[in-house]
């Protein structure tokens, strides 16, 4: 399952995000990973959480970032929810590139039973239908 938090900046999406991580650090029956670009949440959410910073991989497009993904769920069978703050930044602002990296992440998702939820930086009325629909 994938979900997507929207909204301009400043409208609150990390802190969503941040509370979500950390009621899955209380609750979820597996491991939680939390991806983001730099390291700005290092001191917002439990040490128990897999904090990865996409610089330190040179991650910096769709492509790189899915093939990240599957590595971790290939390397750790236990991972149950994965988070990402600020997708925009880590593979850039185009909207159908993301849209196909949501549908490929998604059969991940379906095959491993994991739910993953992405921050993105756009109003709702920008995105595609078909990431509109995943929008909390």
């Amino acid at each position: 399952m994938i979900k997507l938090i929207v909204g301009n900046k400043g409208s609150g999406k990390t802190k969503t995000l941040i509370g979500m991580i950390n009621e899955a650090a209380k609750n979820s029956p597996g491991n939680v990973v939390c991806i983001e670009k730099g390291s700005k949440l290092t001191y917002d959410i439990p040490h128990s959480i897999r904090l990865v910073d996409t610089e330190h991989y040179g991650i910096s497009c769709y492509d790189a970032f899915y093939g990240f993904v599957a590595g971790l769920f290939a390397g750790n069978y236990d991972i149950t929810d994965i988070y990402v703050d600020s997708i925009l930044k880590v593979g850039g602002k185009d909207l159908e590139a993301l849209t196909n990296l949501i549908d490929r992440l998604s059969a991940l998702c379906e095959e491993t039973h994991a739910r993953m939820v992405f921050t993105v930086s756009a109003d709702k009325e920008e995105l595609p239908a078909a990431l509109a629909e995943l929008a909390l």
